[in-house]
């Protein structure tokens, strides 16, 4: 008996696992934000190809680890 409601409480969470991930995958992806809601808080839309961002991410990222940290001061 304990069998059996293991089986079907197992078939009800796929189900309900199932469900959910048609209903995410049905809603597509989301519609992309508006430019006058982004331009207040500093961050620019991203622009180009897939591709291109990857690109400029990766120079943007080597720039940012190519500048020189600060020296620590010697105040013992």
């Amino acid at each position: 008996m304990r069998g059996i409601f293991g089986i079907v409480g197992l078939l009800l969470v796929v189900a309900i696992v199932g469900v959910l991930a048609k209903k995410q995958l049905s809603a597509g992806v989301a519609p992309p934000a508006p430019a006058a809601a982004l331009a207040g808080t500093g961050v620019t839309p991203p622009t180009g190809t897939p591709k291109e961002q990857v690109q400029q991410f990766k120079q943007a990222a080597e720039a940012a680890m190519q500048q020189a940290r600060p020296m620590p001061t010697d105040d013992k």
